[in-house]
């Protein structure tokens, strides 16, 4: 089927970018954790502030991103009045936001606790703004399927983050987060100007009419990205205002924060397929065989991301070398932290049913009620359990969410999911994580490691005899037709 090719295509361009960038991003990682001891809580810090930014983006992009693939395929031969009136929604919030952190900046750096260091939070409010404004022409490449220059400018704002931060840290020796956020504005401001070509193309024309049909589109979208924001970074930010001791709580969140990086890899899988398969989506929602397509599309993203699920833990003896030794002992949150973003996964899978017959108050209720649940489960058990409480909480919120999505999608647009199928790939899954576990965990890396390759060989071996043909593969595919 050419979608599937075209998704192919796609998603291995954003994924590249994705996976490459995260991947150079995790050598941040040791060289935070190497040079942020853990007692002094900068990284803790790091967290808690990157996690505010992440829902304020939210806030100001105001789910602009989906109602402009929305309206752009609708909006036949005027997809640039589209862009031009989302931006004029993003310019005016990022505006507003802007002038009340600046006139409010005191007070706000005290009730957050950074009195001392209001800087963090200017530089941070720059930022996000600055994300914000590129969020749309970002989403605007995806739209007119410009993958390669959308993930050469991720690539870019990755490559120069990691050399500013290489020199700062290790040459200068500058040490401190200040320079963490510092470095992140630098590079932010910098990609912005790379969008200044692109916006003297677009004929500008905003449309009130169609404004008003955005925002009555978007805000229950609105509504759905803060829940759906909350439910990745509310540990982040409720741990230091809940954990009973209040200088350790930095301490405990760096760990946390550290480790939760390795688990990032299936984030890193759900947002490139999200960058591909979202304007697909739209497009082909008039087509005969939709409810096919969305099937399969669910099954093969849950194969593969419970195979990475493998690969990370499998592998885990060497991965935890990303991370500096005083944080490692907090690994064991990583398996839970992956389950919690497959269901995430899923979920986004299972959203499109509500958005391509513009009833996204229904993504609103699910999201919120995830949500609500992770933060009873963070409020309830981070005073006991610590960031323990912060995994599973992930895992209790999008799973509500996503059974939630599943039982009256079916029934308001039925899709046929093989639910078989793919609790065939769960259960598999289930099977070969209990293997490694059991078989590995007394023995050493050199020895682990071979173990696991092999039960990861036989999940591999089952999905090409089940669901990926070798015939039917591009060029080895030649190959094995001919025997």
């Amino acid at each position: 089927m050419p979608d599937f090719k075209s998704l192919a295509k796609d998603t291995a361009i954003y994924g590249l970018s994705s996976i490459v960038g995260r991947f150079l991003n995790y050598l941040l990682v040791p060289l935070y954790t190497h040079y942020m001891p853990k007692d002094s809580g900068d990284y803790g810090i790091s967290t808690n502030i990157y996690a505010y930014t992440a829902l304020i983006l939210v806030l100001l992009t105001f789910g602009m991103e989906t109602t402009l693939f929305r309206f752009a395929n609708d909006e036949k031969g005027k997809p640039d009045t589209v862009f031009s009136t989302v931006m004029a929604v993003v310019g005016s919030l990022t505006l507003i936001f802007l002038l009340l952190v600046f006139g409010c900046i005191d007070p706000i750096s005290n009730s957050l606790g950074y009195g001392e260091h209001p800087e963090y939070l200017t530089m941070m409010a720059i930022v996000v703004a600055l994300d914000a404004l590129q969020a749309i022409p970002f989403s605007y490449l995806r739209f007119q399927k410009r993958a390669l220059r959308f993930a050469s400018l991720k690539m870019l704002f990755i490559l120069l983050n990691i050399g500013l931060n290489v020199v700062y840290f290790v040459w200068l020796g500058k040490t401190s987060v200040f320079y963490v956020f510092f470095i992140n504005l630098v590079c932010t401001a910098l990609i912005t100007f790379f969008f200044i070509p692109d916006l003297f193309r677009i004929h500008w024309q905003f449309d009130g009419r169609l404004l008003k049909q955005m925002l009555g589109y978007s805000w229950p979208i609105l509504i759905l990205g803060i829940a759906g924001i909350l439910n990745q970074v509310a540990d982040k930010i409720l741990f230091p205002l809940v954990y009973p001791d209040e200088t350790e709580a930095n301490v405990q969140l760096g760990i946390y924060g550290s480790c939760v990086k390795i688990a990032m890899i299936m984030a890193m899988i759900t947002q490139a397929f999200r960058y591909a398969y979202e304007p697909i989506v739209f497009a082909k929602s008039k087509d005969a065989d939709k409810t096919q397509y969305y099937a399969s599309a669910m099954k093969y993203f849950l194969i593969f991301t419970l195979l990475a699920f493998l690969c990370v833990v499998g592998w885990m003896p060497l991965l935890q070398y990303i991370i500096g030794e005083d944080y490692r002992e907090g690994l064991g949150v990583v398996p839970i932290v992956m389950v919690a973003e497959i269901m995430m996964g899923v979920y986004f899978n299972l959203s499109f049913w509500y958005k391509l017959i513009d009833k996204t108050i229904y993504g609103a209720w699910f999201s919120l009620a995830g949500c609500s649940v992770l933060f009873a489960v963070n409020i309830l058990l981070i005073p006991s359990y610590g960031y323990w409480a912060c995994a599973w909480g992930g895992v209790a919120g999008y799973g509500t969410a996503m059974v939630l999505s599943y039982i009256i999608g079916q029934q308001k647009n039925p899709i046929p999911y093989p639910m078989k199928e793919m609790g065939c790939y769960v259960a598999l899954t289930a099977v070969c994580y209990a293997l490694m576990v059991f078989l590995t965990s007394d023995l050493p890396v050199w020895a682990s490691i071979p173990v696991n390759s092999l039960i990861i060989a036989v999940f591999v071996a089952y999905i090409i005899k089940r669901d990926l043909p070798l015939s039917k593969l591009p060029v080895v595919g030649k190959y094995f037709r001919s025997k």
